[in-house]
């Protein structure tokens, strides 16, 4: 009873690494390198993304300013004494907007071609 239990786990054992070392194997290979189709097509989306992004800006851009002069002609009907609703609900429209906008502007997709690589190594030392 106990060679035959030794043999079914040894079985089961060799089984279970057999159908373990293609899988691991699978995981070792390269990467797929994207073909020149694949990254020209890359570039193309990239390229159309941040075109919308910057279409983006620009018209919310336009509705900043359109709301930064709302909100001056309605600070400039009120007084020291009097400070409306409308006031303070434009310059909260105004704050979010201008957010939205710094978000979109700090936002790129893909690389900037203007940046040059950054240096690897030690950093060269000034003599003396």
């Amino acid at each position: 009873m106990f060679r035959k239990l030794t043999f079914l786990t040894g079985i089961l054992t060799i089984t279970l690494i057999a159908a373990l070392i293609p899988a691991a194997a699978w995981q070792f290979q390269q990467p797929h390198s994207p073909s020149e189709q694949e990254k020209d097509m890359q570039y193309r989306q990239m390229k159309e993304a941040n075109k919308k992004r910057q279409e983006d800006i620009k018209n919310d851009t336009d509705k900043l300013f359109q709301l930064a002069t709302e909100l001056k002609a309605a600070v400039d009907k009120t007084n020291e004494n009097m400070l409306s609703l409308d006031v303070v609900r434009k310059a909260d429209e105004v704050e979010k907007l201008a957010k939205r906008v710094k978000e979109k502007m700090k936002q790129s997709v893909g690389p900037s071609p203007h940046l040059e690589p950054v240096p690897t190594g030690p950093i060269p030392r000034p003599p003396g």
